[in-house]
C-alpha cells in the first residue's frame, strides 16, 4: 500500500558531494521524512591527511539525520542495517554503483537524479561531455533505477540552455539547483501516485551519446583542431578535471600547463599550430587550425592560477615557446 503523506513516507538518501547536498537540502526544507543518510566513508585529504568528511555527512550531520558511511555496499551488516530503516523509497544523487540487493530493498525501489536529458549522455560524466560535445541545451532526470546503469524509465525531465561561454562548472551548478527543485516534485508525485514511466528506448530518435569516465589524456588539448572544438574541451573540462597543454620553451623543455577559461576568435593565418600570440601585457593567443585560441585564466604546473596578465609577467621572450 502506498502511503499518502510526507510524515509517512520514509525516505533514505544516498550522495556524496556538493550536487547531492542540494537534492537533500530541498528534500529537508520541503518536510520529506528522511530516515537515513548512505553517504561515502571518510576519507585523509590534503598535505597533512587530515580526514576529511564528504559535502552531504556535513550537511546531514548539521540536521541530525542518521548516517551510514559503508566501505562495502554488498556487507551484510550494512544491508540489515539498511533494511532496519524500512524505506519506502530510496533517493540516489551523485552516489557510487548500487548492487540490486540495495537499489530494490524498499518498497517502491529507487530513483535517481541524473544530470543529463536521458537516454543521452548516460555514463560518470555527462555534464563535462554535453559542454564538450558543444551542445546547446542539457538538463535532469529522474528515473527508477534497473539493472543496467542510467536505462531506467524516466519519471520527469527539466531542460536549460548552455551558452556558448558556459564551463562544465556552471552548468554544474545551475543543474544543482533545478535537479534539487525536480526532485522534490518528483517524490510529491511518488508520494501522491501521480506519476507515468517512460521506457527510454522510447525516446530513442538518434544516436546515443555517451559520457564515460574521464582520463588524463582525454583532457590533454589538440591545437591542430579547430577553434570551436579546443574550446567547447577547455570549458567542457572546466574547473575539473581541466584541459592541459606542454608549452615548451627555446631549449626544448616541456612544462605542462592547465588551462581554465577561454574565447576563441575564427581568422585565417598562417602561423603554425600552438604558436603563442602576445599583445600587449595581458593578451594571450594560441593559433589553432581556423583562428585563435584567447587565454584568461591559466595554471603552470607548481603554480598558483592566475589570470593571463600574471602568468605572462613571469616569461621573458614566451613568443619564442609554443605550445603542444
Amino acid at each position: 500500500m502506498i502511503m499518502t503523506t510526507k510524515n509517512d513516507f520514509r525516505i533514505v538518501f544516498m550522495g556524496t558531494p556538493d550536487f547531492a547536498v542540494e537534492s537533500l537540502k530541498a528534500l529537508v526544507e520541503n518536510d520529506f521524512n528522511i530516515v537515513g543518510v548512505i553517504t561515502s566513508p571518510d576519507k585523509p585529504a590534503g598535505r597533512g591527511q587530515k580526514i576529511n568528511e564528504s559535502a552531504v555527512k556535513k550537511y546531514a550531520k548539521e540536521q541530525n539525520l542518521h548516517i551510514l558511511q559503508p566501505t562495502n555496499l554488498k556487507d551484510s551488516s550494512f544491508q540489515e542495517e539498511l533494511k532496519a530503516l524500512n524505506a519506502d523509497l530510496q533517493i540516489i544523487v551523485a552516489f557510487r554503483m548500487l548492487p540490486e540487493s540495495v537499489w530494490s530493498m524498499p518498497k517502491l525501489g529507487s530513483i535517481n537524479l541524473h544530470g543529463s536529458l536521458l537516454p543521452q549522455y548516460r555514463g560518470a560524466a555527462p555534464i563535462n561531455w554535453a559542454v564538450i560535445n558543444g551542445e546547446d541545451k542539457t538538463g535532469v532526470t529522474t528515473f527508477f533505477l534497473k539493472h543496467e546503469i542510467d536505462t531506467g524509465d524516466i519519471l520527469f525531465k527539466e531542460e536549460i540552455e548552455i551558452s556558448n561561454n558556459d564551463t562544465a562548472g556552471t552548468i554544474h551548478d545551475k543543474l544543482m539547483l533545478v535537479g534539487a527543485n525536480l526532485l522534490v516534485k518528483t517524490t510529491e508525485s511518488i508520494i501522491e501516485n501521480n506519476y507515468s514511466e517512460t521506457p527510454q528506448h522510447s525516446l530513442i530518435e538518434k544516436e546515443i551519446k555517451h559520457a564515460p569516465k574521464i582520463f588524463k589524456a582525454d583532457c590533454k588539448i589538440n591545437w591542430n583542431q579547430n577553434t570551436q572544438s579546443i574550446h567547447n574541451l577547455i570549458r567542457g573540462l572546466s574547473p575539473y578535471p581541466t584541459a592541459w597543454t606542454d608549452i615548451i620553451d627555446t631549449t626544448g623543455k616541456k612544462t605542462s600547463v592547465k588551462i581554465f577559461y577561454t574565447n576563441s576568435e575564427i581568422n585565417s593565418h598562417n602561423y603554425s599550430c600552438g604558436k603563442i600570440i602576445v599583445e600587449g601585457k595581458n593578451s594571450l593567443k594560441i593559433a589553432a587550425k581556423d583562428g585563435f585560441i584567447v587565454v584568461h585564466e591559466l595554471q603552470l604546473a607548481g603554480k598558483k592560477r592566475m589570470n593571463t596578465s600574471a602568468f605572462l609577467q613571469g616569461f621573458q621572450n614566451i613568443e619564442n615557446y609554443k605550445f603542444e
